[in-house]
């Protein structure tokens, strides 16, 4: 597939596929003329346990010397947690049974320039006796904020390097554990590495976000990463775990006015099986 030039990405929290050596999430970031610079979190969360962790979270990213800065503002944004340009929206909800705890989105221009993303998390399992801790809801909304500067995964085989960038389950016999709920030094150093050259214009500042992609679609801005919660909804699946589960698909929509392909990448993490009350998608050798 050739370089998009508009694409929603969606990461989700679950459980392990092997570990990755570095974890810049395939190059993407915001596009910025200096460095450090602040991403605005819009919070749109409905409880003040949740608005407690996202404010955890922004003073736990601030630290150091990262050239991410954020800063808690007010969010615009609904419960479906609709993308707004230049921010990251956070949001809490019951989004279903769909085997995921946390899911970050984020749209991009010119290939691989961040412009708009939203963080959510999954309170159809975090109301649950197994999830409703805080420190796997530190945990998560740790790393699912930060899916949005750029960074993927320290480690995703269920042991924890001290990073809330990992798979480490702060649930059951470690639901007392604050391992794994906060960022560690290589998180930041990969952020030193990611942002460590300038751009000429800015994302940080859009007013718009898709709009090429709108007219295409004849469909709502908001559609995009927006209702994407569901398997079947995500287009066709082109990667597969090691279990046989997809866990990369593609949505296509054609080019744009000036020549464009527009497409919607997202790459899927599961959860336990035993969370899922649909099957997965099946790899097939036939």
């Amino acid at each position: 597939m050739s370089r998009t030039r508009f694409a929603s990405v969606v990461l989700l929290l679950a459980l392990s596929v092997p570990m990755m050596a570095s974890h810049s999430w395939g190059g993407y970031h915001w596009a910025r003329t200096s460095n450090p610079f602040t991403l605005k979190l819009g919070d749109n969360l409905t409880s003040a346990d949740w608005k407690g962790h996202l404010s955890q979270t922004s003073s736990d990213w601030n630290s150091g010397s990262s050239p991410v800065r954020t800063t808690v503002v007010a969010g615009t944004s609904n419960k479906r947690c609709s993308m707004v340009a230049g921010t990251t929206q956070v949001c809490n909800s019951r989004y279903g049974n769909n085997g995921w705890l946390g899911l970050a989105s984020i749209n991009l221009t010119g290939g691989t320039h961040i412009t708009q993303g939203s963080a959510k998390m999954n309170d159809t399992y975090f109301d649950t006796a197994t999830y409703n801790n805080k420190n796997e809801r530190e945990h998560v909304m740790c790393q699912e904020v930060a899916h949005t500067f750029g960074l993927d995964h320290q480690s995703t085989d269920g042991s924890s390097q001290n990073s809330c960038m990992d798979y480490f389950s702060n649930t059951g016999a470690n639901a007392g554990s604050t391992q794994s709920t906060k960022p560690n030094s290589h998180d930041f150093q990969e952020l030193s590495s990611i942002y460590a050259h300038l751009d000429s214009f800015s994302t940080l500042s859009l007013t718009t976000g898709l709009d090429h992609m709108a007219e295409s679609l004849s469909m709502p801005v908001r559609w995009i990463g927006d209702d994407l919660t569901e398997v079947w909804q995500l287009g066709t699946p082109i990667e597969w775990d090691h279990k046989g589960r997809a866990i990369t698909f593609v949505l296509e929509f054609g080019s744009d006015h000036d020549g464009e392909e527009e497409a919607i990448l997202s790459h899927v993490f599961w959860a336990d099986d035993d969370l899922l009350d649909h099957p997965t998608v099946q790899h097939s050798n036939e």
